[in-house]
């Protein structure tokens, strides 16, 4: 074998079956050799991590809305991928909105991935859209490489991006099984939210009530069932409600393809210690109660729920509305994408998981989902893509210190556990001082 490039010596080095201590060998930006630590090898550069650090597969963030082209005030593919490199993401998957315009065609891909070619210090896939009137656009974006299509069953909070209703989500899903394409969808009935009180200022309990768990289930319920009567794969975004738990798993039973995710937020945050008129917190679907939280973490464990993703929704701080505390006019969405790893690491380890659990929620099943073979993992063949992780240093939150554009986040203040001390793309350490080198990604390549 001809010299590596990099040998990584670690004791704990955090694989699928477990932690094991290794030597990972790197040439090309690959791994090429897996070994015991102390192994002979040759290689131009050969390190040894830190006793207190761990080696972990870069994490995959499959929801991450840059914003970018359109709202860069509110991020954009710079800051984005620069706080994803600094939290130990290596790979993001950009959502279709709340760009201007958003992703629902090919012309808007292809200027989306002009803007994020130059500015990406991670790799960059690309979500496209399904919104009313644009099935004949579903199949372009496939061949174009979106890995899959999101959409809304209510309004999304942009008017660029408007919802479907029931015989528009049936044309969309009937359109993107003939290619065994992906749905991804955020599930609230529209119906029901309608119906629901509306919310009422600085009141955290009337927001919430706004907001009812029987939004999400029925709008689970019925993508399962159109699910059936199509064949089309499909994916909940963001679960909050516990409720809809039973329903994936009996899907699943029944054969439907089907995956879900929820973020930090819904495993940290409990709607009981959210003050009013804090609308730092506000997200769609909102942060429920404690127990609510505690069978979120229930499936996770037994794996209903299949991945952890960010779902980093920011905006600029004067469209929270701090200074009213009006949940009702405040944006939805919480900013969180350089804080994933050590926020869900902080509650897991708290109930007696692993970082091999936080590893396959975070970087294994979000690469599985978006067909991306040779991430997610610290395996022979797979992208050098790591992350370096003191995973018992403690740290608290300081907005104004992260790579976010705008300094505002419900984390501000709190103290978490987990320490990224180097995020490596390909096998060389991310230089936010340097040049970014991130690649943009098509759905299938490896």
């Amino acid at each position: 074998m001809s010299a590596l490039d990099l040998v990584l010596r670690a004791r704990r080095v955090v694989r699928a079956a477990g932690e094991q201590a290794a030597a990972i060998g790197i040439r090309d930006g690959r791994i090429v050799v897996i070994s015991p630590y102390d192994a002979d090898l040759d290689a131009t550069t050969d390190l040894r991590l830190a006793d207190d650090e761990v080696l972990l597969p870069g994490l995959v963030d499959s929801h991450v809305h840059v914003n970018d082209p359109g709202r860069t005030d509110w991020e954009g593919f710079t800051s984005a991928t620069r706080a994803a490199a600094a939290g130990g993401v290596t790979t993001i998957v950009d959502m279709p909105l709340n760009s201007i315009p958003p992703t629902c065609d090919v012309p808007a891909l292809t200027l989306k991935r002009k803007t994020a070619e130059t500015q990406a210090y991670v790799d960059v896939g690309f979500w496209g859209g399904a919104i009313p009137g644009n099935v004949p656009d579903l199949r372009p974006l496939h061949d174009a490489g979106v890995f899959g299509y999101k959409c809304f069953l209510l309004h999304s909070g942009v008017d660029e991006f408007p919802p479907l209703n029931a015989d528009q989500l049936h044309a969309a899903m009937t359109e993107i099984a003939t290619f065994d394409g992906l749905l991804i969808v955020h599930a609230e009935d529209a119906h029901r939210i309608d119906e629901a009180t509306a919310p009422d200022g600085a009141s955290y309990t009337a927001f919430l009530d706004s907001r009812p768990r029987a939004a999400e289930n029925e709008a689970v319920a019925q993508v399962i069932a159109l699910a059936k009567q199509t064949g089309c794969r499909v994916h909940i975004l963001h679960v909050s409600s516990a409720d809809v738990l039973p329903l994936i798993a009996q899907a699943r039973n029944d054969g439907v393809r089907i995956t879900a995710e929820t973020c930090p937020h819904y495993l940290s945050f409990t709607a009981e210690d959210i003050p009013d008129g804090a609308t730092q917190y506000k997200c769609c679907p909102p942060i429920r109660e404690a127990a609510n939280r505690e069978l979120l973490w229930d499936g996770l464990r037994d794996g209903t729920i299949d991945l952890v993703v960010s779902d980093h929704s920011p905006s600029t701080i004067d469209l929270k509305h701090l200074e009213t505390g009006d949940f009702g006019t405040a944006w939805g969405g919480i900013a969180s994408l350089q804080l994933g790893l050590p926020a869900v690491w902080t509650e897991a380890r708290r109930r007696g998981f692993t970082l091999a659990d936080v590893a396959r929620w975070m970087s294994a099943a979000p690469a599985a989902q978006t067909g991306l073979g040779t991430k997610g993992g610290i395996e022979v063949g797979y992208d050098a893509d790591l992350c370096v992780l003191a995973p018992d240093e403690t740290f608290t939150v300081d907005a104004r210190q992260l790579q976010h554009r705008n300094a505002i986040t419900p984390y501000d203040g709190r103290t978490l556990t987990g320490v990224v001390r180097s995020t490596w793309l390909r096998g060389v350490p991310v230089d936010l001082a340097a040049d970014p080198r991130g690649r943009l990604l098509t759905r299938g390549e490896r």
